[in-house]
């Protein structure tokens, strides 16, 4: 069995930051690629970051200059450094674990962005 726990989402003014965390445990002998998706209400889960296991990245475009993935190996945890947030970065963020090809998600932590 897999968990991925979130930490880190919250209310914040625009322009400010927050840190996203995420820890996997468990079975998660094959960890390869982590990373964050948001969703909106209706909308479909959308990509914001990627890390692979030797730290090659991907953002989404929007994103890109703003927010900062990361990950330590040691730990099992990817981090989301976001800066600058701006309204339309609020949504359900979610993390992702690929372990022996199949993806894992997190249970999704809110991030809110209004003044």
């Amino acid at each position: 069995q897999v968990q991925l726990v979130e930490s880190g989402g919250g209310l914040v003014q625009p322009g400010g930051s927050l840190r996203l965390a995420c820890a996997a445990s468990g079975n998660i002998v094959g960890l390869s690629t982590m990373g964050w998706y948001r969703q909106a209400p209706g909308n479909q889960r959308e990509l914001v970051a990627v890390i692979g296991h030797s730290n090659n990245t991907h953002y989404e475009d929007s994103v890109k200059g703003r927010f900062t993935i990361s990950r330590d190996n040691a730990k099992n945890t990817v981090y989301l450094q976001m800066n600058n947030l701006k309204p339309e970065d609020m949504n359900v963020y979610y993390c992702n674990a690929v372990i022996r090809g199949r993806n894992y998600w997190g249970q999704g932590t809110q991030v809110t962005v209004s003044s």
